[in-house]
Order: C-alpha cells, then structure tokens, then sequence
C-alpha cells in the first residue's frame, strides 16, 4: 500500500507501513529524516553551494534529496531510478516536482538501470534503495558495484545508505565490495548503532580519490543530533573482514 500523510510541516510517502520519505514543497532545503539530513551533510561537503551536479539517484520514493539537489545547485542533471511507477505517480500527483527541476525518473530498478547508464555519466551516485525495511541485496553484489564505479566520473563518488545492526553483514559486505573498486572509503552513522545498541542507517562513502573526511567530521558534529565518522582506518577495524557478494544470496 503506497500513500501520502500529512506530518512535520510537508507530507510522509509511507510504503506497506514503511515511512520512506518525507516531502517540504514549500521549503525542500529542510530535510526531516535524520539519515537524509546526513545525505544531504554529505552533498554539502562534496560540492559547494550553487554547483551543478550530474547526479544518480538508485532509488526514489518521495525524491526528497533530489529536490534538495534542486534547490540548492540549479541546474544540476539528476537521474532518479525507480521501479516503483505506482508510487512514482502517485508523488508525481501529490508531490509534484517543481518546474525545471532537471530531474528525470526512470521506471526501472537499479540492476536494470545501471547498466544502461554511460560511462563516468555522475559527479555523485546515491544509493538510498529498500524493499521490505532493507537493501534489496541484489544492488550490494560485487557486479552491482562495478557498475556503480563505472558509472561514476573519476572524481565522482558512490554514497550507499545501508540499514543493519551488529555484527554489521551488509555493511560488511558492501564495504568489501566497495573497496574492490573504489578504494578510499569512509562511513557515517549515529554512536548507539556502532556501539550495537540499536540498528540503524550506515552511510558509506566511496571514490577513486581521497575524501573529504575532516569536512564531513566537521559537518556531522554540529548538527541536532550529532554522528560519528570514521576513515579508512576506522571503517576497517569496525566493518572490515568481509567478502565481496557475486550472488544475492550471499549479500544477506
């Protein structure tokens, strides 16, 4: 069941019973949801305000970063996959996005859609997909993230929102497979999840070039609820020891 709730000052895009997105049409800078707030820290710190992107979005729902793209870098070039069209109209309807947003969704699911995109075709490639509460694992193998590397340009990066708990398999998995192909890689997410007190949002940050982990440090500690960021070093001693997936079963 896929419907639309008024809540926060904007609307909630709530999918069987999951809240998935929530949508501000008067003001689509305020991210509600902490894990897109932390996105939207991460789009800040790779790019300055006013620089246009060409940007992947490996899942949508309510379109929440990609109206934030919008809003604060005009003229940026976003892709949106999404399989879903029945949600996809029912936002299109009731969400409408705004006027030369520059941003297209396609009715197609990440392994479907990847593929298809060109070589170095995004400067950022969000992977912020779920089925059922998870990651579908599909998108977590080693081929799904050889093709997210190939799709990114050579300064571009991959930023994944993996939900889990300790003792952290997807992440681990997903880290292994990021690192296999893009080899600098960083992850945010809020204290009580790496201490394994509660699961929650794992958000993985991965490029060909050294990242921006001071700034992102420095972005993560100021906000409302303040999160942890680790460095390459760190995401080793926390998510290391894992193996890239090449089936779905074996990313669970």
């Amino acid at each position: 069941m896929r419907e639309i709730r008024p809540g926060d000052g904007g609307h909630v895009v709530v999918v069987d019973g999951h809240l998935q997105s929530h949508v501000n049409l008067g003001d689509p800078r305020r991210l509600v949801f902490d894990y897109v707030r932390r996105l939207g820290d991460l789009v800040d710190v790779l790019a300055p305000e006013g620089t246009p992107l060409r940007v992947v979005h490996v899942g949508g729902a309510g379109m929440t970063l990609a109206r934030y793209v919008a809003a604060t870098r005009p003229r940026s070039s976003q892709v949106v996959l999404e399989p879903d069209e029945e949600l996809t109209e029912l936002v299109r309807r009731e969400l409408p996005l705004p006027p030369r947003s520059g941003i297209k969704v396609r009715p197609v699911d990440g392994r479907t859609g990847l593929p298809a995109l060109p070589d170095a075709r995004a400067d950022l490639l969000v992977l912020d997909a779920y089925d059922g509460g998870r990651v579908p694992p599909e998108l977590l193998t080693a081929p799904a993230l050889a093709e997210v590397a190939r799709v990114l340009a050579p300064h571009g990066s991959a930023l994944l929102n993996v939900a889990d708990q300790a003792p952290f398999p997807l992440v681990r998995t997903a880290v292994a497979g990021l690192r296999a192909v893009l080899p600098h890689v960083a992850a945010g997410m809020e204290p009580a999840t790496r201490r394994a007190r509660r699961p929650g949002n794992v958000l993985l940050l991965a490029s060909r070039q050294q990242l921006p982990v001071a700034d992102w440090r420095s972005r993560s500690s100021t906000g409302v609820a303040p999160y942890r960021v680790l460095d390459g070093e760190g995401v080793s001693a926390s998510f290391g020891g894992g193996t890239p997936a090449e089936d779905p079963d074996t990313a669970c």
